[in-house]
């Protein structure tokens, strides 16, 4: 077995066993503001959108998990075929395994009972040198992939003994690529900036996935691995602040530390298009395969579509554009970080105390 595949298998399980949820979201800094005169009904409630040019029945997808080895065969497509008959997306693991060895192709492969979802395929930044990006395009084709995540996972690397930190010329092999597939630029949960937003739209990218601090923390994912601590477990921007600084850029996918269909209502309100959980549906088709994946997933949509009716939204743009209070945490960093609220699309009722 190669060290790809042995990686891949060990963080399965890793994730599967131990705690690797590491920092605060800051979700509990937003406020959806109530609409107790909503003039609807609940079942007025829209959720379907458009992504990247595929039909949504709900704005979530299951963000990348795990790919290469025999065993992600199955979890694939058992997880695809519950986003198809949810109507939501899915994002296949890292396809480095694939590009090293041809055999595992098929652990990828999940178009065939997801015929219509958004399928995206994964690489590494920092593997984009070792891999042209004709060679990347056919591995995109091969699993019927409609783009490719590239995933930024330099603190990941960082915790690994066998990393890769060689991340020169990222941004110019993005912009080749993007000339041949449609690229996903993708944090791994640290999040991604205002300032790396627009490098990674002028070098090409069509949408950003934050992985934003919050969620699974794959410093720590390493860091268990090797047996030993990091002080970079809790390295990077909150999840809900990351939506803020990139919301403006490009269309994004809001992941990181999504645990409810409220926390979906949160992210989609400060600007993103959808939402992506991974660690859930780890654990939910961990515990009771395909049949407690699509209860999971089932909830948090049916708590969204609650969030929805409670705004008074009656479909996901309304939701986009409804009143919202930052305060806190979140609303310390888009002070310090200079982020206009309103501007970002963002609404904040001034907070002064009457009487």
């Amino acid at each position: 077995m190669t060290k790809t595949k042995s990686r891949k298998l060990e963080h399965l399980d890793v994730c599967i066993k131990k705690s690797v949820e590491v920092g605060d979201p800051l979700f509990d800094d937003v406020r959806l503001i109530h609409d107790c005169v909503p003039e609807m009904a609940i079942n007025d409630v829209n959720t379907g959108t458009k992504f990247l040019g595929k039909k949504f029945e709900a704005p979530f997808m299951i963000s990348a998990i795990t790919g290469g080895v025999a065993k992600a065969k199955k979890i694939n497509r058992d997880m695809a075929s519950v986003a198809e008959k949810l109507g939501i997306g899915f994002g296949v693991g890292s396809q480095r395994a694939m590009l090293e060895d041809e055999k595992v192709t098929d652990t990828y492969m999940v178009r065939d009972v997801a015929p219509k979802a958004l399928v995206l395929g994964n690489i590494g930044a920092a593997q984009l040198k070792n891999y042209n990006s004709l060679e990347i395009k056919r591995a995109i084709k091969a699993i019927g992939a409609d783009a490719v995540c590239v995933h930024f996972n330099a603190a990941q690397e960082a915790a690994q003994a066998e990393g890769d930190l060689d991340f020169n010329n990222v941004l110019k092999n993005i912009s080749t690529l993007s000339r041949v597939v449609p690229v996903v630029a993708k944090e791994v949960g640290n999040g991604i900036s205002r300032e790396a937003a627009i490098e990674l739209k002028d070098a090409g990218a069509s949408a950003l996935d934050t992985g934003g601090l919050g969620g699974t923390s794959w410093v720590r994912v390493d860091s268990l691995r090797a047996k030993q601590g990091s002080v970079f477990e809790d390295w990077g921007i909150p999840t809900t602040a990351s939506i803020m600084e990139c919301a403006p850029v490009l269309p994004v996918i809001g992941t990181g530390g999504i645990r409810n269909g409220l926390d979906a209502a949160k992210a989609i309100a400060l600007g993103a298009g959808i939402v992506g959980v991974a660690l859930p549906a780890l654990k939910w088709y961990s515990k009771g395969g395909t049949k407690e994946l699509e209860k999971g997933f089932t909830k948090m949509i049916g708590e969204l579509r609650t969030a929805m009716f409670l705004t008074g939204s009656r479909g996901v743009g309304q939701l986009q554009s409804t009143n919202l209070i930052v305060s806190g945490g979140l609303r310390n960093w888009a002070d310090a970080r200079d982020i206009s609220i309103v501007h970002y699309g963002c609404r904040s009722l001034p907070q002064t105390v009457i009487g």
